[in-house]
């Protein structure tokens, strides 16, 4: 192959011949370079969207990561609060069980019962196998079973609590209905049961009661609680009140100036049922007191001056 350079100065030109390895060396140099341009084009076009894709998929971990670390944030904020209320509910428990201790430990000692019939100071006796999740290991402790077991110390104090009041409301009763004390608050005996002389006709006569004798208008009250069953006047008695107390035992109370109950009406243990008279047959401001048990008039003494072990 030859190559001809023409040189514009001499007008002259030159011949220059190249052999098969020259000419082989620049086609691949005309050649090559072209294609190599192109392939790289090609290479750096389909690498763009793969690179654009990954810078996409990058983008969407972030923000997924961001949006779990938000709900680890809340989740975290809750639990703290639930940590904090259940805590609060623990020292209110808590609070609770000591002031039921100290009110129970008070009314068994207002109540006179042996130390041990009611326990107030210690925790509830308890019991049972250990709880194993699925796993077979066991489980663990936590707030929760604190507060069960406070809830639980709470629910064993107030059984205790309520068989004690149904006890202390029971001897209550007992001693409402007891016979016991005087029928007056002010003034002394002027006469006592059985046979004395009579102060109207000056015969030996049986006196069914005893007489208080005090100041007009003092309180008479009721040796026991009862039911009133008779509130006016009887003959020989004047103005009486009769209060029934149960068990086969009543009361009157007669020569009364004044009655502040009536039949039916329930009357407490030293309630004051009416005002000291002279009405009847009677000398002077008293108060004629009898018992009755079923239905037999007995000496009131025996019952004004015991009292309830």
């Amino acid at each position: 192959m030859k190559v001809i350079l023409i040189n514009n100065e001499h007008s002259g030109a030159r011949f220059l011949e190249l052999g098969r390895k020259t000419r082989a060396v620049l086609s691949l140099c005309f050649l090559g370079v072209p294609l190599s341009m192109l392939g790289l084009g090609y290479f750096v076009a389909q690498l763009a969207p793969t690179s654009m894709q990954r810078d996409i998929n990058l983008g969407a971990m972030q923000d997924e990561l961001e949006q779990q670390s938000e709900a680890v944030a809340d989740l975290r904020a809750a639990s703290q609060r639930k940590l904090q209320a259940l805590t609060r509910s623990a020292a209110e428990l808590e609070a609770s069980l000591v002031r039921l201790d100290a009110l129970g430990q008070r009314l068994t000692d207002l109540a006179g019962l042996e130390q041990g019939e009611f326990d107030f100071g210690s925790k509830p006796a308890l019991g049972g196998p250990l709880l194993r999740n699925d796993e077979g290991t066991a489980l663990r402790y936590d707030l929760g079973t604190e507060l069960k077991a406070l809830e639980q110390r709470v629910l064993d104090r107030e059984q205790q609590l309520e068989i004690l009041q149904s006890l202390l409301l029971n001897r209550q009763f007992a001693d409402d209905i007891y016979l016991s004390g005087r029928p007056i608050k002010k003034g002394w005996m002027s006469s006592a049961f059985g046979s004395r002389t009579d102060p109207f006709t000056g015969r030996n006569a049986w006196h069914g009661g005893v007489d208080f004798a005090g100041k007009d208008g003092s309180d008479i009250v009721v040796v026991a609680a009862g039911v009133v069953t008779w509130s006016g006047e009887r003959s020989g008695y004047g103005d009486m009140v009769e209060v029934n107390h149960g068990s086969g035992y009543s009361t009157r109370y007669a020569h009364n100036k004044t009655n502040l109950v009536e039949v039916g009406d329930l009357v407490k243990k030293g309630e004051v049922i009416a005002a000291m008279g002279s009405s009847g047959r009677s000398t002077g401001p008293h108060v004629h007191y009898e018992v009755y048990k079923h239905g037999r008039p007995v000496d009131p003494a025996s019952y004004i001056h015991r009292s309830r072990r």
